[in-house]
């Protein structure tokens, strides 16, 4: 099962990474985590976000487009990090989640979200596209 794990935004995110003693070992402690991760062969992908305040969203409406700067409103709302995990089960990724060091300077909250397989379609799939996307996801994972 893959899963999204997702770092919310808190305000120290979305002010940007200011160097500090703390910072340094909250750096550290991650990349340990991170190593821990790998070893166990749960780790597919992951990074650290840079402020909404550096993006951009791209609103729709039928065929019109709105670019949208940053930054958004509601923190609570941002992501400020995520990883890509395979894991067995949901109650797996949890169990990785607590061990996981507070990836915040204060309070924080990680969200975990399993994302669709062509299974979780069913009959819509037609053997065609699942061919496709099998295809697809080999050549980006480099298979």
């Amino acid at each position: 099962m893959r899963v999204m794990v997702l770092v919310k935004a808190t305000e120290d995110s979305e002010a940007g990474l200011k160097p500090s003693a703390e910072l340094t070992e909250m750096f550290e402690a991650m990349g340990r985590y991170n190593e821990e991760l790998v070893n166990a062969g749960i780790l597919l992908a992951g990074d650290g976000l840079k402020p909404s305040s550096q993006g951009k969203r791209v609103a729709f409406d039928g065929p019109g487009r709105t670019v949208i700067d940053g930054p958004f409103a509601e923190t609570r709302e941002l992501v400020a990090g995520f990883w890509l995990w395979e894991v067995k089960d949901m109650a797996e990724a949890v169990e990785w989640v607590k061990r996981c060091p507070n990836p915040m300077p204060g309070p924080s909250e990680i969200e975990i979200r399993p994302i669709y397989e062509l299974a979780d379609f069913g009959d819509i799939v037609t053997p065609e596209l699942a061919e496709r996307e099998n295809r697809l996801r080999a050549k980006v994972s480099g298979q």
